[in-house]
């Protein structure tokens, strides 16, 4: 029997249970299992017959806590969840790593050639040689290898799919390459520099630690290299509430701006105290001279501050609640959170486009609804894009109907979080 039906058969007859059970809590088993069949298919198609076939998985994330503070050396809490981006791979025996990612053409890239590309910037090859290139330069021999990815980790809504891809490439090289040795910690550390260096963006470490480590995570980045992270043991699914990420359907184009002002001024805030982060800047301090914050770097640098400095202590707090149990007091900080990005970070709406505002409307909606049983706030980079919001589980079905009858059918997602972050699956 080829390789490739034999280990179909094997997912069908349940030998992958347990860990499909992990990967998609509240999942349906058997549309997850007739997934990753559909994408050994894909595989053979575009690939041939192979042996030694392995089965990857890389999840979304989702922003908890601390927004916007990461990039200050700040606290974060972030989860995995139940989303993801799922590879087929097998070697190949020749200098080449081919990537076909569903509905993408092709990526192939020479491991003979790991320098910058700048043709490949803000595109997938860059990550893939951006990771090969890192990982290289730790000491490892590259292979070559095929694979095959397709995705549900919805784009653009703040579930990083790009950190997913660069933490799924990261543990196929990892596990072709390296004997499985490089942590996960370390692969999201090579996610980021690939998609500084070699994809040309600017990032924190946020996305692919949440990725990569897996379950609720607290990330302290006052070293960001070498930022302290921290499992934080919670059941979520017996909290009686569902996790929703909602799409505002908002307009994404031209925020590039929009994005970028938010760390340029609370560094520009940070210097009047001679220093580069707001992170290293006292709370005292940074009050007792608000007057020349203000004069030196503007009155939005000082609000955006203001929340910086309260964002970045609610984590811990949050942290403190879901350890003693205390989900009503942890709802309560998520809430204060989505107001401080409201009134003091300011990342709701453009100030290019005041009339249009579809995440102002999503949150007044969501607080309406709710009526103080939930939690809500704006998921991940804000001014278009998505709000998070916990929902009780009895109120669900209709706050979907409510929210989805405003923005839209299928706006509303209901998610899990998922125990486990980047994995080659068990043989």
């Amino acid at each position: 029997m080829p390789f490739a039906e034999a280990l179909k058969q094997k997912i069908r007859s349940g030998a992958y249970e347990k860990t499909l059970a992990a990967l998609y809590p509240d999942g349906d088993l058997n549309f997850y299992g007739d997934r990753f069949c559909k994408a050994i298919d894909s595989f053979a198609e575009i690939f041939g017959e192979r042996d030694g076939i392995c089965l990857f998985s890389a999840p979304g994330r989702t922003e908890i806590g601390g927004n916007h503070t990461d990039h200050q050396h700040g606290h974060v809490l972030a989860a995995s969840v139940n989303l993801d981006v799922i590879a087929v791979a097998a070697l190949n025996g020749s200098n080449l790593i081919r990537i076909k990612s569903e509905g993408y053409e092709m990526d192939t890239i020479d491991i003979r050639d790991l320098s910058v590309k700048a043709e490949e910037y803000n595109h997938a090859a860059a990550l893939i040689r951006g990771i090969a290139s890192k990982i290289h330069e730790m000491g490892y021999e590259l292979k070559g290898f095929d694979a095959y990815t397709t995705s549900n980790v919805l784009s653009g809504s703040g579930l990083s799919s790009s950190a997913a891809f660069e933490v799924l490439v990261g543990n196929m090289v990892n596990s072709f390459c390296c004997g499985g040795k490089i942590s996960p910690v370390e692969i999201a550390k090579i996610g980021q520099y690939a998609e500084n260096v070699f994809f040309g963006k600017p990032c924190g470490l946020m996305d692919q630690m949440a990725s990569s480590v897996g379950g609720i995570v607290t990330i302290d980045f006052k070293d960001t290299s070498a930022p302290v992270v921290e499992k934080v043991d919670f059941d979520f699914e017996k909290s009686g509430f569902a996790l929703c990420i909602i799409d505002s359907g908002a307009d994404h184009a031209d925020l590039t701006d929009e994005y970028a002002s938010i760390p340029k001024e609370m560094k520009s805030a940070a210097k009047v105290f001679g220093k580069d982060f707001l992170r290293d800047v006292p709370k005292d301090e940074f009050y007792s001279k608000i007057a020349d914050v203000r004069k030196a770097a503007g009155d939005r640098a000082v609000l955006r501050a203001i929340h910086f400095f309260d964002d970045d202590a609610r984590v811990l707090k949050q942290v403190d609640a879901i350890k003693h149990g205390d989900f009503g007091g942890f709802l309560n900080l998520v809430t204060e959170s989505g107001r401080s990005s409201f009134m003091y970070l300011q990342n709701i709406f453009s100030t290019k486009t005041p009339g249009q505002q579809d995440m102002s409307v999503l949150l007044a909606l969501c607080e309406k609804l709710l009526s103080g049983k939930g939690a809500w706030r704006v998921h991940g980079g804000g001014f278009a894009g998505t709000v998070q919001a916990f929902v009780p589980r009895d109120m669900l079905d209709e706050f979907k109907a409510s929210i989805e009858a405003v923005f839209g059918k299928g706006k509303c997602h209901v998610l899990s979080i998922r125990a486990v972050g980047g994995i080659k699956l068990p043989d």
